[in-house]
């Protein structure tokens, strides 16, 4: 469930900074955020697994290592590259490796590897600048690959969920959300592979979609919902008024629900040229 960066070609330095902020902004509880968030489809993690050339796996943005758990007990030995210092300690006290840099600037010193992956994470790197650092440290043959989850919930909830941030919060990011369709992230998943034709390093990107489902207590529903990037930055009263009437939308809607989710993959093979 990525916050959607606002659309257009180049932010000024202010949109840069509050972006840079609100991207940083996911560590606030990083308890919560691994607790909460949701993983991966298991079809995924075997694709990224199979095409890779070697077990070596570079995860961009690994957070608190949500997805790297999933990759290392499919047999990956993983390195994490992650901005937040506070979900990079988080993910290091559970045994991941993990380095903190902005991907853009970050060091390989050398390093090279099978896959690189971004989990949730690749909107917040510059996508030309990310596939040419991508590129530098991929093996001949290895892959890049950039995922989202795109959550739809059923659609009277999702109308119910549009209604409270009408109401709580007008023309807010979460107002935004509840409105918009898979369109936004079709547009995000574009955006990463024309960055990737733009190193020249690649071939072709590949647009692939898997489908699946969660089912969500009340509680689970709200326990996550701060960990997105509408809510991180929210004064505690806002999200208080927040959480009470999504809450109320979800018991008058029975409580529990299905979430229908579908993983959004851009990929693409590392060719043998420079």
């Amino acid at each position: 469930m990525p916050t959607l960066p606002p659309e257009g070609t180049s932010p000024s330095p202010r949109a840069s900074r509050q972006l840079r902020e609100l991207a940083e902004s996911f560590g606030i509880d990083p308890e919560r955020y691994d607790r909460a968030r949701p993983d991966y489809p298991r079809a995924l993690i075997e694709a990224v697994t199979a095409a890779a050339p070697g077990p070596d796996l570079l995860d961009v943005g690994i957070g608190t290592g949500i997805a790297a758990r999933q990759f290392e007990a499919a047999g990956c030995r993983v390195l994490g590259v992650e901005i937040d210092p506070r979900m990079a300690a988080w993910a290091r006290q559970r045994g991941h490796r993990v380095e903190v840099a902005p991907f853009e600037d970050w060091d390989p010193a050398g390093r090279t590897f099978d896959a690189v992956v971004s989990a949730q994470t690749w909107h917040w790197v510059d996508p030309a600048a990310g596939a040419a650092k991508a590129a530098e440290v991929l093996r001949p043959g290895g892959r890049l690959t950039v995922f989202w989850n795109v959550d739809q919930p059923p659609p009277e909830l999702a109308a119910a969920f549009a209604e409270v941030y009408r109401e709580v919060l007008p023309d807010s990011l979460g107002a935004r959300r509840w409105q918009a369709t898979s369109g936004g992230y079709e547009a995000l998943a574009e955006r990463a592979a024309e960055g990737i034709r733009a190193t020249g390093g690649f071939d072709e990107p590949e647009l692939s979609r898997y489908a699946w489902e969660r089912d969500y207590t009340r509680e689970e529903w709200l326990d996550q919902l701060p960990t997105t990037g509408a809510h991180t930055r929210l004064p505690a009263e806002v999200l208080a008024r927040v959480l009470a009437a999504v809450g109320a939308s979800l018991d008058a809607a029975g409580g529990g629900f299905r979430m229908r989710y579908t993983t959004l993959a851009v990929t693409a093979a590392r060719t043998a040229g420079p």
